[in-house]
């Protein structure tokens, strides 16, 4: 019997199905499967293990006869002692022989590893986990910009980048040796390689009490569409909301401040601000930190801000995308809730789970 699909092959050539099978087999691959599981904060899960220097995420080699999902919930029962089901793939990663470091004598054929979406675990969830004896020395959840220094490089661009492609929402990554071959804005401008600001601050929807200054006026900026729009610096990809630090040309009226610094900033103009509440520091209990929601109702050409010299890269994420990109502690699901308040009453709907997109041109809504 013969067979027309040799690979490098005209269609014409015909092969005997021993040597077609022969051809595939000495292109084998290894198969391997993780599970990328983060916490409420949006820190990372990743493993100590016994057997190498850096940390892994959860998984493993795919077994025989067995689908990768499949094997990533397996190594989830055996190495963090839950049970689970994985469904959602959010990268494929194509890890060269030269992509990874390995002795001559593991003859590394190259591996094709898939990354599964593991969810936001909470406090319940995470103290379930009876780690492997003998083989997971440790289990911790860390910052995403701290993995480069904990895992392997190849270990650490393949989490990030499916760390980013489940906040974008665009679909699994594609990657090769841990970087994406299509990138989203969020890889071009490396998002979360630089430590999130940590505010761990408490949120108070009532106005600034007396005898405090007001230190930063920030606002959640909608489009019609119902998602935000979220400046990232070029050069460290920190993300930050429009707004920025009041100027006596301000006259100690935040909201005079926000829509300076938009300007400013983001060449953003808004309309119908609705003040939200303010933020409070422990370190600084004489300030105030006050949050705005508002439409946006153009935005022209990316200027230079005059405050730092930067151009930022604007996107447009819902308010849920955007709080993963900070590091706001518990207040943060007060605020969400504010800022849903503020949007009904600006007439905008809610904008379901969508791709993050960058916005370059001058718009106006």
């Amino acid at each position: 019997m013969t067979t027309t699909s040799a690979p490098d092959e005209l269609p014409s050539v015909a092969m005997t199905e021993e040597a077609y099978g022969a051809l595939r087999a000495s292109a084998a691959l290894w198969a391997g499967t993780s599970v990328l599981i983060t916490n409420q904060r949006g820190q990372v899960l990743i493993q100590r293990v016994s057997y190498r220097p850096t940390r892994l995420l959860p998984g493993g080699a795919v077994d025989k006869g067995e689908s990768p999902a499949q094997g990533a919930a397996r190594e989830l029962k055996e190495e963090l002692g839950v049970t689970a089901t994985v469904t959602r793939g959010l990268a494929v990663d194509w890890v060269s022989p030269a992509g990874r470091t390995a002795s001559p004598a593991v003859k590394f054929p190259g591996e094709l590893l898939h990354v599964f979406d593991g969810g936001v675990w909470d406090e319940d969830q995470i103290a379930a986990i009876r780690p492997a004896p003998g083989e997971i020395e440790a289990v911790e959840f860390v910052e995403p910009a701290d993995l480069p220094a904990l895992m392997s490089p190849g270990d650490a661009r393949r989490a990030l980048s499916a760390l980013r492609a489940r906040i974008s929402g665009a679909g699994p990554a594609f990657l090769e040796d841990g970087l994406p071959i299509d990138p989203t804005v969020l890889d071009r401008v490396g998002v979360l390689r630089t430590a999130r600001a940590c505010h761990h601050f408490p949120f108070h929807p009532g106005p600034v009490p007396e005898g405090l200054t007001v230190r930063q006026s920030w606002a959640w900026t909608f489009a019609p569409d119902g998602r935000v729009l979220v400046l990232l610096e070029p050069d460290t990809g920190a993300a930050c909301l429009p707004g920025g630090t009041p100027e006596p040309a301000d006259h100690a009226d935040p909201e005079t401040t926000l829509i300076r610094e938009a300007r400013e900033e983001a060449a953003a103009e808004l309309a119908g601000t609705r003040y939200l509440g303010y933020l409070s520091d422990p370190d600084e209990p004489s300030c105030a930190r006050v949050r705005y929601a508002a439409a946006l109702t153009s935005l022209g050409p990316a200027p230079v801000d005059p405050a730092t010299g930067r151009i930022y890269v604007r996107i447009l994420a819902t308010p849920e995308q955007a709080l993963e990109l900070f590091d706001w502690g518990p207040s943060a699901a007060e605020q969400l809730q504010a800022v849903h308040q503020a949007r009904v009453l600006l007439g905008i709907p809610q904008a379901g789970r969508q791709p993050v997109t960058e916005l370059s041109a001058p718009t106006t809504w």
